[in-house]
């Protein structure tokens, strides 16, 4: 169909054009030919617009592909389910619990303990427009229609029309950003898969849970809340000036207005089901009551549901539901105070309509309501607040300076002393609400945190109760928001804290200080306060991508899993339980991968039920614009979460071999030397601007953010998503391998064997995983088409870095496969028929690209299609970073 389109859009003459690259990279991949030398010719002899039509042409297929693809999931998953072989499912993690022994008790008792805390941000890793993502999601529609239901010919007929419509169309609309995305965009991004798939797919997860315990346990076991979403776009100031309390305040807004208004809907619903006759059935007094002391709060509402529903008492009932949510928000009287008073009101339904006889109706109907209402409150999706620590430091010192106290000249220690003080004292040191003469930067900390005082009186301190301080190298950092909170009337000692304070850990000094940073605030009078009254409960999280960046993958790798464990002593030791929040992002080096796996590798000591994550960029839409897959994705988190937190009660700390970890200890150690002085040498940045796009992707309109955070082109500085992409778009990906083979050949050298190599990956998940993820960066990198890119970088240094490169390359994938004993990286045949399926379309995507920055000059339009190129080869190997 794509085509077909092409042609009749364009010319038989373009359609030949893109036939004959496309058939030219297949036979290269399959060895019909010898050499790429006839695509480069044709790509290099490109006039006009042709460079445009192949780079829009390719891009195109992989965004329809991808659809497709995702439909195969789908039929591939119903296909596993109504044979029972889904090993990752919610039935198969109840059998598992069951054949363990665990009891009804048991886990009842593990499931109280699991909380799963998926959460959005808006980082700049989504390459694809809004408008192209709803095309795309028309087209998936139409692909289901066409998959699942049983159509006349005519209908048929009439939907491959409507498809045929939206692929034109999809070809007609422009695929690249003309301005770059506002964080309200982004905002509205993230609210929208809330909104039109998880709020939907989310009570079908706890059915099938309760329904397989039911199953398999004569016992009644009580499911509590186990899913709770949040986000970040909208509120995370870290680097993002654009980031305003009003965007804070225009998101909390809509997400209300929107979860709101599915209530609305829903009661609305629940009215035509609910229509029992009093004369036929006994209404217990929990309802009769409710109508009661809700018509006196509402005496007009009342009257008009008694006339209208004479006899009707869930009916009247709903009527006056659907006024107090009507309210929320508003200045009328009679609203609900809090999601809790409307779900009192739903149980007391549920309860009537089954003590009547009526179960499956409230099953049916009722039940879903009460999981979304537990699930989404009346704020959507809580809001983390997150800035940079300097900042904060910059508004503490101003604040401070105002009242005669030289805060910059203080020592660590002093700093803490002064602020702990200040926390305690009955009234407030400083005027939070003034910002006269202070810095652009002081005056923007402060007038957030005198508005966060203000939303939690609006909306509840449930929507925005999280502030996530990056950067985190000192007790003071946390302290100083702590001092900030307090002084705006967020905290108010020692009764109530609006806020977890969580410190983001993702410097190796950061990491490595993490006893001196935690135990030196628990042991602290004002902070040990403010944490008994957010039930002694610290979230920690953890940065894989700056962790990363900064030390290599498999030495980044390995200090998050000895820091994790870390934490949890050090928490153990001072009676706080542990939340671990993962910034994971979509990238293998980003901490990327299976989540399921993920999960399961986790320390078991870490695992105390608790556990948030980052979704971020395009793999936001690979998981969770599907309905089916959506609910997928939940439930190999569910199901991975409930076994890791049963082991976790079984065996809580985990038994390693001393062995493995001085293994682990000596690889790390040479990986982490090899990766920086890579890094640290002469000329590598300069390399990686001429042999990566980082300078095109810099000026891609992909996110509200800036790419660094000063601006200034270092590794250092550089965020890591731009890091990642760049070297992604090259088919490089050094930041998922480099200095992994190094490493692991340093053990072998120190007097290590391969055996206990391979029974480390045999029976340490932590390892497996690592190895299995690097061995998925390895196979999607393509060193061939690598030193198309390199040509483009200075000749000097190309013969400086390039080799490094590849005999690495080489050295770590020789390690892998001796180590994990495959033949080939990738051990899924599934997978790997999608790899040989979709390098030949990449290629020439790739070498348009590497050839238009090869030019010192490029028109306008040819500097259109080389940003339309990074976004098709996104869309390829379906990762940004």
């Amino acid at each position: 169909m794509l085509g077909e389109v092409l042609e009749a859009q364009t010319s038989r003459s373009a359609f030949e054009l893109v036939e004959s690259v496309r058939t030219g990279a297949i036979g290269y991949r399959r060895g019909d030919v010898d050499s790429r030398d006839g695509i480069r010719r044709t790509l290099s002899d490109l006039r006009g617009g042709e460079a445009s039509v192949v780079a829009r042409a390719f891009a195109t297929y992989f965004e329809l592909v991808n659809v497709a693809e995702e439909r195969e999931r789908v039929r591939a998953v119903r296909e596993r389910e109504a044979a029972g072989t889904l090993l990752d499912s919610i039935p198969a993690a109840v059998d598992r619990l069951a054949e363990a022994g665990a009891d009804a008790g048991t886990v009842e008792s593990v499931l109280a303990d699991v909380l799963i805390e998926p959460t959005f941000t808006a980082h700049p890793t989504e390459a694809r427009r809004k408008t192209v993502k709803a095309k795309l999601r028309s087209v998936s529609r139409h692909l289901d229609e066409l998959d699942t239901r049983r159509l006349s010919p005519a209908e048929r007929a009439d939907v491959e029309r409507r498809l045929e419509a939206e692929v034109t169309s999809l070809w007609q609309t422009p695929q690249v950003r003309d301005r770059r995305p506002e964080p309200t965009d982004e905002a509205l991004d993230v609210q929208w898969y809330l909104e039109n798939t998880l709020f939907d797919v989310v009570g079908s997860v706890y059915d099938r849970l309760e329904r397989a315990l039911e199953e398999r346990y004569d016992e009644p076991v009580e499911v509590p809340k186990l899913f709770e979403f949040r986000s970040w776009a909208g509120s995370d100031r870290d680097g993002n000036p654009y980031v305003t309390p009003e965007t804070t305040a225009t998101t909390l807004e809509r997400q209300r207005e929107v979860v709101l208004g599915r209530y609305r809907d829903a009661l609305k619903r629940l009215s035509g089901v609910l229509s029992q006759d009093d004369r036929r059935i006994s209404t217990g007094r929990g309802v009769e009551e409710r109508i009661e002391n809700h018509g006196e709060r509402l005496p007009g509402v009342a009257s008009e549901a008694e006339e209208r529903y004479p006899n009707e008492p869930y009916r009247q009932l709903l009527k006056l539901m659907r006024e107090r949510v009507d309210r929320v928000g508003g200045v009328r009287p009679g609203a609900y105070p809090d999601a809790d008073a409307l779900l009192s009101d739903l149980d007391a339904l549920a309860s009537d309509l089954r003590a009547n006889g009526a179960g499956t109706v409230a099953a049916a109907h009722v039940d879903p309501l009460r999981r979304q209402v537990r699930t989404f409150g009346f704020s959507l999706a809580s809001l983390d607040l997150r800035d940079h620590r300097a900042n904060h430091t910059t508004a503490v010192s101003e604040t401070l300076a105002r009242e005669g106290i030289d805060y910059d000249a203080m020592e660590e220690a002093e700093r803490v002393d002064l602020l702990t003080e200040a926390i305690l004292e009955a009234e407030p040191i400083v005027d939070a609400t003034d910002t006269e003469g202070l810095s652009e930067t002081a005056a923007r900390v402060l007038s957030l945190f005198d508005r966060t005082a203000d939303w939690q009186a609006e909306y509840g301190v449930d929507a925005i109760d999280t502030y996530c301080i990056s950067m985190t190298e000192e007790p003071s950092h946390v302290l100083e928001v702590l001092f900030l909170a307090d002084q705006a009337g967020v905290v108010d000692l020692p009764g109530h804290s609006g806020l977890d304070i969580v410190p983001l850990l993702e410097t190796e000094s950061a990491l490595d200080g993490a006893r001196r940073i935690m135990g030196t605030l628990f042991e602290n009078e004002a902070y040990a306060a403010a944490l008994a009254a957010r039930g002694d409960v610290q979230e920690v999280m953890l940065g894989y991508s700056d962790s990363n960046k900064e030390n290599g993958y498999l030495a980044a790798q390995w200090s998050l899993h000895h820091n994790q464990k870390r934490l949890a002593a050090i928490t153990d030791d001072h009676g706080v339980e542990l939340r671990l929040f993962h910034g994971r992002g979509g990238s293998i080096s980003r901490g990327g991968g299976p989540m399921n796996d993920a999960l399961l590798a986790l320390p078991n000591e870490t695992v105390t039920g608790q556990v948030k994550f980052t979704e971020q960029g395009e793999s936001i839409a690979e998981k969770y614009a599907e309905p089916s897959i959506a609910r997928r994705n939940l439930e190999q988190m569910l199901n991975a979460q409930i076994r890791a937190r049963h082991a976790a009660r079984e065996r809580p700390t985990e038994r390693v071999d001393p062995e493995w970890t001085g293994a682990m200890e000596t690889a790390a150690s040479a990986a982490r030397v090899e990766y920086r002085d890579l890094l640290e040498s002469d000329g590598f940045v300069p390399y990686f601007e001429g042999a990566t796009p980082i300078a095109v992707i810099e000026e891609l309109n992909l996110g509200s953010r800036p790419a660094s955070r000063s601006g200034e082109r270092t590794v250092e500085d550089l965020r890591a998503i731009p890091w990642v992409f760049s070297w992604t778009q090259a088919r490089c990906i050094l930041p998922g391998w480099y200095a992994l083979g190094t490493g692991l050949r340093a053990y072998l050298d120190d007097g290590g064997d391969v055996e206990t190599l391979r029974a480390m990956y045999e029976r340490w998940p932590f390892f497996r995983t690592t190895l299995d993820n690097a061995a998925m960066a390895l196979a999607r990198t393509d060193l061939e088409i690598a030193a198309e890119y390199a040509e483009v970088a200075d000749a000097d240094l190309r013969e400086r870095f390039f080799p490094r490169l590849r005999e690495e390359y080489e050295r770590t994938v020789d390690l892998v496969l001796e180590i994990t004993g495959r033949e080939s990286l990738v051990d899924r045949q599934w997978l790997a028929e999608n790899m040989d399926r979709r390098n030949p379309y990449v290629d020439p995507l790739n070498l348009l690209q590497a050839r238009l920055l090869d030019r010192s000059h490029l028109t306008d339009a040819e500097r259109r299609t080389l940003r339309l190129t990074v976004k098709g080869i996104a869309a390829g190997m379906k990762n940004t970073g």
